[in-house]
């Protein structure tokens, strides 16, 4: 009787520790797969809530150096200052590049202290829209650097390529490479095609 009660305690310890170590296991692997599970699940959260995301813009590289042709409904000049105040229903068109706002400043570049005649800097605020080929961008003010083929669009912006759209608060434009660049609290919708 004491063997057998012997051997029944050691069957026990033996099948206790068996299932401690099974346990252990178990709850290792749990662990990994409890890991994998989130990276998979929410590894998109940190580029759906970034601070900056790029992506490409306009089918094409833009000529900067094309006409610029600006209608308004009205028109100021400041030769001393060189520049000048497109009010009202202003809109800018370069090649297939649209810029649309309540108002747009021109300022000239300068040479030797003198402006040239030539734009270098347009500044656009009140309902900015800015539409090249499909896609769009529509902010609070813009800024189009000609000389550098930059456009920094301003406050609420909103980014529509197609049926995807991305805003925040800054989208830098580069015309040069067709890219573009949106910063501040970064918020993505993109279209699945899924049907339902």
């Amino acid at each position: 009787a004491g063997l057998c009660s012997y051997v029944q305690k050691r069957r026990k310890a033996g099948i206790q520790s068996e299932v401690t170590r099974c346990r252990q296991t178990l709850m290792r692997v749990s662990f990994k797969i409890l890991a994998i599970l989130v990276v998979l699940c929410f590894g998109w959260a940190p580029s759906l809530l970034a601070q900056k995301v790029s992506v490409p813009f306009g089918s094409v590289q833009h000529d900067t150096k094309q006409p610029v042709e600006i209608v308004s409904d009205s028109f100021t000049i400041s030769q001393s200052r060189g520049s000048a105040a497109f009010v009202g229903n202003v809109v800018v068109s370069q090649g297939d590049l649209r810029i649309s706002a309540g108002k747009i400043s021109v300022e000239y570049t300068q040479k030797d202290g003198k402006p040239t005649g030539d734009i270098g800097r347009l500044i656009a605020s009140g309902s900015v829209t800015l539409v090249s080929g499909t896609e769009a961008a529509e902010a609070q003010t813009a800024t189009y650097s000609i000389t550098e083929g930059l456009i920094i669009m301003e406050g609420n912006v909103l980014l529509t390529q197609g049926e995807n759209a991305l805003s925040g608060q800054i989208i830098t434009i580069d015309l040069k490479d067709g890219s573009a660049k949106v910063e501040g609290r970064v918020k993505t919708i993109f279209n699945t095609g899924v049907s339902q």
